[in-house]
């Protein structure tokens, strides 16, 4: 079961299966960023407000940001496997401005913390990169879905080591569509958010 689920206090709402638990207060992320998780699967959905990135080019940024977050992690084989073509989202406008949006779907392997390489999980991710340009803000939508849990990694007590169960035989929607529902039910319910003044 889905619903509208408010994040940033409110300011921003989207929509997306109850399952997903918030844990931006126990994990203590960045103010910019909300994270929700079902631990059960070891699946996750994070929504992130950042800088918008001026020098990299509307087509290119879902490519770049799947590769800074790669960075980030540490992550090996690191693979962008599909990307879409620039979308313009005319129901999310800031001053007759369209937001613009691109996606991607990729993998890498990962591991939690500081746990090392021998602890690294290979997931599968979706990227959306939503450009607020309006407001001077590229939002990132990420999931994470399991592919291979390493037994070595904290993931495996909670949702198993090996092969990770398929969403549809767990009686829960699919990573993809998890995706989907959460980038394309996205909006904006108070742009202050991005700065007074605005």
């Amino acid at each position: 079961m889905s619903s509208d689920r408010p994040l940033f206090g409110g300011a921003i709402w989207s929509t997306f299966p109850l399952r997903f638990q918030d844990v931006s207060n126990i994990r203590q992320v960045p103010d910019h960023q909300e994270v929700y998780v079902d631990p059960s699967r070891d699946e996750s959905l994070i929504v992130e407000l950042l800088e918008l990135k001026q020098e990299v080019q509307d087509s290119a940024s879902v490519a770049w940001f799947f590769q800074d977050l790669a960075r980030e992690q540490d992550a090996q084989g690191s693979i962008v496997v599909e990307q879409s073509g620039i979308v313009e989202l005319d129901g999310l406008r800031f001053r007759n401005m369209p937001a613009i949006m691109t996606t991607a779907v990729g993998q890498m392997s990962v591991s939690k913390g500081k746990q090392g390489r021998e602890a690294q999980n290979v997931v599968k991710v979706y990227l959306a990169n939503l450009r607020l340009k309006g407001v001077g803000t590229d939002v990132l939508i990420t999931a994470y879905e399991p592919i291979v849990i390493s037994p070595f990694s904290e993931s495996a007590r909670t949702a198993g080591a090996g092969l990770a169960v398929p969403a549809m035989q767990s009686g829960c929607m699919q990573m993809a569509d998890v995706f989907k529902l959460a980038v394309s039910s996205f909006k904006v319910q108070d742009w202050n958010l991005f700065g007074s003044g605005i």
